[in-house]
């Protein structure tokens, strides 16, 4: 079987597609996990990345749990809740952890539909692009289960409580457009364009401080939940830290000598 993952360098932004169309790139098989879980982990030890970003193979960014695998876990005789329960909690579960740890700003270049954890897995990424063929469902309902991957907590911080509970509780699937009204992407363009915006966005952010821009990222992750107080005390650290850095005084003088 193929790699799960191909990765591509175009400079600081890391292009990720996952490659298995398929199965219309589902997430839930442990080769997949450990794919995106070690691409997660190598972008935070490369300093040289500055920008990831996501997309699927195919006319699916991903589809979530494997239907096929899943029938055939039913019909097993397996049943213990405590393996079940251990079974997420190493398995698919490692994936939002990893991505919360993830230090470089992800994009999610959402090329298809984005079913149950396929959405949860782009709501993991800090901005999601949609082309127009794309769609989201919070689906785990319509098969008599719950978002066991860890979407219950992201997706009420993207679209607000009420939209979350609406999707979560019907199973109802949101066109492009209605993911932008609500929110939950920022941007809608053309199926052929998808690649071509998002590393437009990317190279935006790319320009600039790696280190400033992993710092950002984890005020505005940590500002999620803690207090204003931390925040700041925080921000000052940070930006102690940011003050000493090569990339800083060079900003700085750019921005002098551009003056006259």
């Amino acid at each position: 079987m193929a790699a799960f993952l191909i990765r591509e360098r175009q400079g600081p932004i890391l292009t990720v597609t996952m490659n298995r169309p398929e199965t219309r790139n589902a997430i839930s098989d442990t080769d997949a996990i450990d794919a995106l879980t070690e691409c997660c982990d190598d972008a935070n030890r490369d300093e040289s990345i500055r920008v990831l970003v996501l997309t699927g193979a195919g006319t699916t960014f991903s589809s979530g749990g494997n239907v096929k695998a899943m029938r055939a876990f039913m019909e097993s005789e397996s049943h213990d809740p405590a393996a079940i329960r251990s079974s997420y909690r190493r398995g698919i579960q490692r994936l939002a952890r990893a991505f919360q740890q993830l230090e470089v700003p992800a994009i999610a270049a959402v090329n298809g539909p984005a079913i149950g954890a396929g959405t949860d897995l782009a709501c993991m990424c800090d901005i999601r692009i949609a082309a127009d063929r794309a769609r989201f469902a919070e689906s785990f309902i319509a098969l008599g289960l719950v978002p066991g991957d860890g979407g219950a907590w992201f997706l009420p911080q993207i679209v607000g409580a009420a939209v979350a509970a609406e999707m979560s509780f019907t199973g109802d699937a949101l066109d492009a457009q209605a993911a932008l009204r609500c929110g939950l992407v920022s941007r809608v363009v053309p199926d052929a364009d998808l690649l071509a915006h998002a590393h437009e966005l990317a190279g935006r952010i790319a320009r600039h401080s790696g280190t400033a821009l992993r710092l950002t990222k984890r005020l505005l992750r940590e500002s999620r939940h803690a207090s204003l107080d931390t925040v700041l005390d925080l921000s000052a650290s940070y930006q102690a830290f940011a003050h000493a850095t090569p990339e800083h005084r060079a900003a700085v003088d750019a921005l002098f000598a551009a003056r006259g």
